[in-house]
């Protein structure tokens, strides 16, 4: 078996960096949710503390590669304008041109891709956030639990705008891939 660049970075962009960032996603919000002062003793909850502000920082990076190489990448492969006269399965070679040539494929792009063009952009910049916010209030995280609640928030948002992302990724590169 042997993958094109193309495929290399497709695979680089949603089956390592963007899984990685939605599995990281269970053990942050495991983190977040039992990080409470009676849970734990002050050497714990320190160490915890630790591992949040590594663990949140290391997902906003992941989240962030995810997007970059998504957008300034993999994004103009699949917007690539093919010769004039091109139809057909001559198309397959040009995603967007693929997608949007047939009326059973045209929602893939004009929801999936408006999704992971626009909306995919919420899951690093919420995700940094997250991480700004918990470096920056580590003790009162402890004790504030509307502070905990509200992170919570945010990092699920994160995490649904990736997921949706990665799902309609998924689709649109079965669908019509790069290659």
């Amino acid at each position: 078996m042997s993958l094109t660049v193309k495929e290399l970075w497709t695979a680089l962009h949603g089956l390592i960096l963007g899984t990685a960032f939605l599995l990281a996603f269970a053990g942050g919000l495991a983190g977040l949710w039992n990080l409470r002062p009676e849970w734990i003793t002050a050497d714990g909850n320190k160490a915890s503390l630790r591992r949040m502000m590594i663990g949140t920082w290391a997902m906003a990076a992941l989240a962030w590669a995810t997007v970059v190489i998504g957008t300034y990448v993999i994004y103009p492969w699949y917007r690539a304008q093919p010769p004039a006269n091109t139809t057909g399965l001559q198309l397959l070679g040009y995603p967007r041109s693929y997608l949007l040539s047939s009326g059973r494929t045209a929602g893939w792009h004009q929801l999936g891709m408006e999704w992971k063009e626009h909306v995919a952009w919420f899951a690093p910049i919420l995700a940094t956030a997250v991480a700004f916010v918990v470096t920056r209030q580590r003790r009162e995280l402890l004790y504030d639990g509307k502070l905990r609640r509200m992170l919570l928030i945010l990092f699920c948002v994160s995490f649904f705008c990736a997921a949706i992302a990665g799902f309609f990724g998924a689709f649109i590169n079965k669908a019509a891939p790069i290659r």
